[in-house]
């Protein structure tokens, strides 16, 4: 964060349109997957699949719109900066969670729906309340306590990305060679097109890896389109297609987990500020800040509101920025309306509809475990001394223990099973008490033993 480009066009400045859409289209490309892929996640753990074009088609067009408050900054509510809203993997296992649950009670998928959008719904309204007074939390969520959490939200969900490189939960051939090939295929392409030096190629490295995966199904085993036809050409937004329904334990996992989600976007944001040469301290920049997590909030609620899942800040186009020089708000307008035009169209979640789940499964395990690396550098800004090691140890011990053995919780009341369940819930409530409870580490002068000085503590 510590370079910074040289801007060709900054903010308030107005590129033509024609460098305005060769920029905006390098950020959809960086950012594309990113929307999309939650979704596809989210839908195909829940056995949503008739539901998915029109769930991704709701999820490109609200990122559409989110990316027009945040960018174009409506009275407080947005930072003014570009920066893309999208789908957040932050949630994806909670509400897998709390699908599961509706299933579980014999729920159809209108009834899934009707829960995961009520919930995400009022819990944007915690995130936007959050936003009011989020510099007074900062001893709270420091970066031990949202390192962890981000930690525990990859961790989570490496089961999920591994299930589908199998073959997908159910497949009758699931864990065949040909899925697991395939699966470490993509992944395989995804990394070395990371570690190449190529900008283009590292930031397109999951799109050309999916790509290259699904063409080699479709020229060796085929792959389906017939459901295509059966989907309408152009479509208008229904909002609250399935109602919304609410559950109180349900709720308080994706309540808690909008609280981080906020200081990742305050993150973000900071990052963002940076290479746009705006302040990073300062009223201007808090302003921004609130701004942006109020944006987080609001666009979240007009998720649900147009039934799709909630939304954040995404970290991808600040590359971008560096690599165009153009911080122009323009060209997220025109950002915006690249992702709304690609929404009204259900053809587009039709043709994602046919991605195999091998190729998912091996383009989503590097993702999420990314996340996690993610969360350990945050958690490492500052020295892991004996207080920061228990805290981390203890919430990661809770996180996975209630993962890995769920029947553990099997004789609590169901609310209070159903809050703990969520390894991400179980390790955010640990972090953030035994930070309050354990007292901090205070500084000792090393103490020479017989003459000789004594190394430094670490602890």
């Amino acid at each position: 964060m510590s370079e910074q480009t040289e801007l060709l066009y900054g903010l308030n400045d107005k590129p033509g349109i024609l460098k305005s859409t060769t920029a905006a289209f390098q950020h959809v490309l960086a950012s594309f997957v990113g929307v999309v892929t939650p979704t596809l996640i989210i839908a195909g753990a829940l056995d949503l699949t008739a539901q998915i074009p029109f769930l991704v088609s709701m999820a490109l067009l609200v990122s559409g719109i989110g990316t027009f408050i945040q960018t174009k900054k409506i009275g407080p509510v947005g930072s003014g900066l570009v920066a893309i809203q999208g789908t957040s993997f932050a949630f994806v296992s909670a509400l897998i969670l709390a699908g599961t649950s509706v299933r579980a009670k014999g729920g159809s998928d209108g009834e899934v729906m009707a829960m995961l959008m009520g919930i995400s719904m009022a819990g944007a309204v915690v995130e936007i309340g959050l936003s009011l007074f989020i510099h007074k939390l900062k001893h709270l969520l420091n970066p031990v306590t949202t390192g962890i959490v981000i930690t525990s939200i990859g961790l989570s969900l490496i089961e999920v990305g591994m299930t589908d490189l199998a073959g997908g939960a159910g497949a009758a051939d699931f864990g065949s060679l040909d899925h697991v090939g395939l699966g470490l295929a993509v992944l395989l392409i995804i990394i070395l097109l990371n570690a190449s030096n190529h900008y283009w190629l590292r930031l397109s490295a999951i799109f050309i890896g999916m790509a290259i995966g699904t063409l080699y199904v479709c020229f060796t085993d085929g792959i389906a389109f017939s459901h295509l036809t059966a989907l309408p050409v152009f479509s208008l937004p229904s909002p609250l297609a399935f109602g919304l329904d609410f559950d109180f334990a349900l709720f308080v996992p994706v309540a808690l987990i909008y609280c981080f989600s906020a200081i990742e976007t305050a993150g973000d944001l900071t990052a963002n500020s940076l290479f746009c040469k705006e302040p990073i301290t300062g009223p201007v920049y808090l302003n921004r800040i609130k701004g942006g997590i109020l944006g987080d909030g609001v666009n979240s609620v007009l998720a649900a509101f147009f039934n799709t899942f909630p939304n954040t800040t995404f970290g991808q186009n600040n590359g971008v920025i560096q690599l165009t020089g153009i911080a122009s708000r323009r060209v997220g307008i025109f950002i915006g309306g690249f992702y709304v035009f690609l929404g009204v169209f259900p053809i587009v979640g039709g043709i994602l509809q046919t991605v195999p789940k091998a190729v998912l499964g091996g383009a989503t395990l590097i993702m999420f475990a990314m996340v996690a690396v993610g969360g350990l550098k945050i958690l490492t800004h500052q020295p892991l001394d004996r207080r920061t090691s228990l805290i981390a140890a203890s919430s990661f011990g809770m996180s996975m223990g209630v993962m890995m053995v769920p029947d553990i919780l099997s004789h609590m009341p169901d609310w209070i099973a159903n809050i703990f369940a969520s390894p991400v819930t179980m390790a955010g409530i640990t972090a953030v008490l035994l930070d309050i409870i354990l007292p901090k580490s205070p500084t000792v002068a090393p103490v020479s033993i017989n003459g000789m000085p004594a190394p430094k503590s670490t602890s």
